[in-house]
């Protein structure tokens, strides 16, 4: 397994990491006994990063961690940490809060549920609009002094609350969407990481399946999360379809899969991206672990960028309110 360092001077982890959040939420019900297993195939093969939420399953999530990580050393694992969602007994959605003592209280439940005395990094999920951002991290870094948090990040947030929020710690990551068809941080968003030595913790690589190469028409009677999600609605997903077919033919040229090229594509944009793969089955490790191997050169990349153009993928990420929150499309 590649490693890379996080931030600047940052601890060394897997230059991919797994991502939890579908093991307990969002993609329908999931197997408990194949995730457990997923978390433990994904640290036997060097994968040290795992990224969930404390709102994912409403604690559910970093439950199933706890007893997934008992026959590990604690050290092995670099665990993130998402809080600030709020949600209902119905597990609807309900807000966000970002408050200095509602950050505290939540990691004091987190460390509880995780059965750990510290966690690795710890991020607001989203930034709350009615709490300066300074006074977030200002809360997450007396948990840094204390000892409970070891580097702190950011999730969703535009290139300035990345600045206010780096001149009160450092920041040592941010994670957001990115993708070939979630390019939005290319813009001003990357370019400041860069500037500041922030990695950038890509998530959605496989744009919730769309990348894969095996989404269809059909599949969309499935109902979950991405019912509501406007790429993946009538005219949106046909054209969002042919362009992975377009991707598909390069694959084939190149003997391998639409998935293992589009995470090897976010791989190749630097190597301070980390790319979190989204995984609930064993089989769904296998893409990410191929990936890395995968060398793209220039005329890949350009052959790549032609199939696929950021201005032709239709519909936003998230639905309309959701979108709201975020601070690049």
């Amino acid at each position: 397994m590649k490693t890379i360092n996080i931030g600047k001077n940052g601890t060394e982890i897997s230059a991919i990491g797994l991502g939890c959040m579908g093991m307990s939420d969002l993609y329908g019900n999931a197997d408990r006994k194949e995730s457990i297993a997923t978390i433990h195939e994904a640290l036997e093969k060097g994968i040290t990063l795992l990224d969930t939420g404390d709102f994912y399953g409403v604690g559910h999530n970093e439950l199933l961690l706890k007893e997934a990580l008992q026959s590990t050393k604690r050290e092995n694992a670099f665990i993130s940490v998402k809080t600030g969602v709020l949600r209902s007994p119905n597990g609807g959605w309900i807000g966000i809060d970002n408050r200095p003592q509602t950050i505290k209280n939540a990691l004091a439940y987190t460390l509880q549920r995780l059965g750990t005395d510290y966690i690795d990094l710890y991020q607001p999920a989203r930034v709350d609009p009615n709490v300066p951002i300074e006074e977030t991290i200002g809360a997450m870094a007396d948990l840094v002094k204390e000892g409970y948090v070891k580097h702190i990040g950011l999730s969703e947030a535009n290139a300035e609350t990345v600045r206010k929020a780096h001149a009160v710690h450092h920041i040592s990551w941010l994670q957001i969407e990115y993708s070939l068809f979630s390019r939005g941080v290319e813009e001003g968003i990357l370019p400041t990481l860069r500037e500041l030595g922030i990695s950038l913790s890509a998530y959605g690589v496989l744009s919730r399946g769309l990348l894969s190469g095996k989404w269809t028409k059909e599949r969309q009677a499935q109902i979950d999360f991405r019912s509501f999600a406007p790429r993946f609605m009538g005219e949106n997903l046909d054209q969002n379809l042919a362009l992975v077919e377009a991707l598909r033919e390069i694959a084939n040229e190149k003997q391998t899969t639409v998935a293992q090229l589009a995470i090897a594509w976010v791989m190749s944009q630097g190597n301070d991206i980390i790319p979190l793969i989204g995984a609930r089955k064993r089989s769904h490790l296998e893409d990410a672990f191929e990936a890395i191997n995968l060398q793209l050169n220039e005329a890949d990349l350009v052959k790549i960028e032609a199939a696929v153009p950021a201005n032709k993928v239709a519909g936003t990420r998230y639905a309309k309110e959701q979108m709201a929150m975020l601070g690049v499309e």
